[in-house]
């Protein structure tokens, strides 16, 4: 694991990379708005995914590396996203975009740009909690390239059926919050709800290119 400082147009921004012996793929993922890459989802993928040959770049906003509260708004997290891409594709790699909640929101509007070859969203804000009429589903269906999204039965943010069809995939993780937080009467525990994530997502990488 290596850390580097990236300075972008929005103030530095920090990768912890979690290197593949043999990559095949980059994976760059964010973090959302009320927290950072210590999420539960994000760790479990830096620890999981380089064993199946994908390097894993944990990716933390300006806003975070300057110990704000408060997020910036979303014309500045997609500057700060712009600037850390050239150290994200300097191992010349395939680079998958990836976010959880705002940060997905960041990768679907930048993938065509950037020449993402693919975007994973964790926990995608379809709409804000008890709000559905304003929907985010134009950020979602506009990534134009191959996405994943994984999203918790229960998340305020958007349940699963509440999702357009389109060209992505979906993953429901049962039971799970904005966090993927599973309640001790579920059915299943928290450790098989991380699972049941990194398997998707290995998987769904294993079918990429």
């Amino acid at each position: 694991m290596t850390t580097e400082t990236i300075g972008t147009d929005a103030g530095d921004a920090r990768i912890t990379w979690h290197p593949a012996m043999k990559a095949r793929l980059v994976l760059a993922v964010s973090h959302g708005a009320g927290g950072g890459i210590e999420a539960r989802d994000l760790r479990a993928l830096a620890g999981t995914l380089p064993a199946h040959g994908v390097s894993v770049a944990l990716v933390e906003q300006p806003w975070r590396v300057a110990g704000k509260k408060v997020a910036s708004p979303p014309k500045t997290l997609d500057v700060g996203w712009r600037g850390i891409w050239p150290a994200v594709a300097a191992p010349g790699l395939p680079v998958v975009s990836g976010g959880r909640s705002a940060g997905a929101r960041v990768a679907c509007r930048t993938a065509v740009e950037l020449g993402a070859a693919a975007v994973l969203a964790l926990s995608f804000p379809l709409h804000p909690p008890g709000r559905p009429e304003k929907s985010r589903a134009h950020e979602l269906l506009g990534s134009g390239v191959p996405t994943l999204v994984v999203q918790g039965g229960n998340d305020p943010f958007g349940k699963p059926e509440e999702f357009p069809d389109g060209a992505h995939e979906l993953v429901e993780v049962p039971y799970g919050d904005h966090g993927f937080a599973v309640p001790k009467r579920a059915d299943l525990t928290q450790e098989q709800a991380v699972t049941l994530i990194t398997d998707a997502v290995v998987k769904w990488a294993g079918s990429l290119g």
